[in-house]
Order: C-alpha cells, then sequence, then structure tokens
C-alpha cells in the first residue's frame, strides 16, 4: 500500500512538472513587453519549479523502488511532502491570488500529493 501511495504522488507531481514546463513560452508571452533579462529570469523561474516537481518525484520512485518500507524511505517521504507544502503555501499567497485557474488547482493539487506521501509514510 505504501508503494502505491508513494508512486501516485510522484506521478501526480511529475505530471504537474510536465504542466509547467509546457506553456513556459504562452507564460513568458502573457507578460507582454519586458526586457530580455526579465523574460530569462521568468523563463529560468517557471522552469525550476517542473525541475524541481520532477526532482521530487524521481527521488520518490528511485527511493520506493530500492528502500521502500524503510525508515529512510519514511523520511524521504516526510521531506518531500513538507517542501511540497511551502509549495503549495508560497502560491496560495502569490499565483493563486491571480484569476488563473492552473494557479488555483496547484496548491490543491501540491498539498494532496503532500497526502499521499504522509500517508505512505505511516502505512
Amino acid at each position: 500500500m505504501e508503494e502505491a501511495l508513494a508512486y501516485l504522488a510522484a506521478g501526480l507531481v511529475g505530471l504537474w512538472g510536465i504542466s509547467h514546463a509546457i506553456p513556459t513560452r504562452a507564460v513568458v508571452a502573457g507578460f507582454g513587453e519586458i526586457s530580455e533579462d526579465n523574460r530569462r529570469v521568468l523563463t529560468q523561474e517557471w522552469l525550476a519549479e517542473a525541475v524541481s516537481m520532477w526532482s521530487f518525484a524521481v527521488l520518490v520512485i528511485v527511493v520506493t523502488a530500492v528502500g521502500g518500507g524503510t525508515s529512510a524511505a519514511d523520511w524521504t517521504y516526510r521531506v518531500i511532502a513538507g517542501a511540497l507544502l511551502v509549495l503549495a503555501a508560497l502560491t496560495t499567497l502569490t499565483g493563486a491570488r491571480t484569476p488563473v485557474v492552473w494557479f488555483k488547482i496547484c496548491p490543491v493539487l501540491l498539498t494532496s500529493s503532500a497526502g499521499l506521501l504522509l500517508a505512505a509514510s505511516s502505512v
């Protein structure tokens, strides 16, 4: 059961990372006329969140595959859950306050994934 919850959380987070990467060009264009430096920084930050999510997902998958059910795996799930909750809180206070629906979905998805990982760490 622990493995299924962990893999489900990793899948959700990994797919959400993909949903960040795909529209990057459109998101940056949506800011209109901004300097080239600002465009680069915006692109970097948008993709950095995608890379973070992919890294979390891969770490959960690897830890589950090689050491699921161990204390180290449980603590890995807890640490990643904490990081996801911090990202969810950050998004709630920033992007989710805009009318963009995807920013409103993000805290729910990240919190749900964190909950799955916490459940996996206590099974």
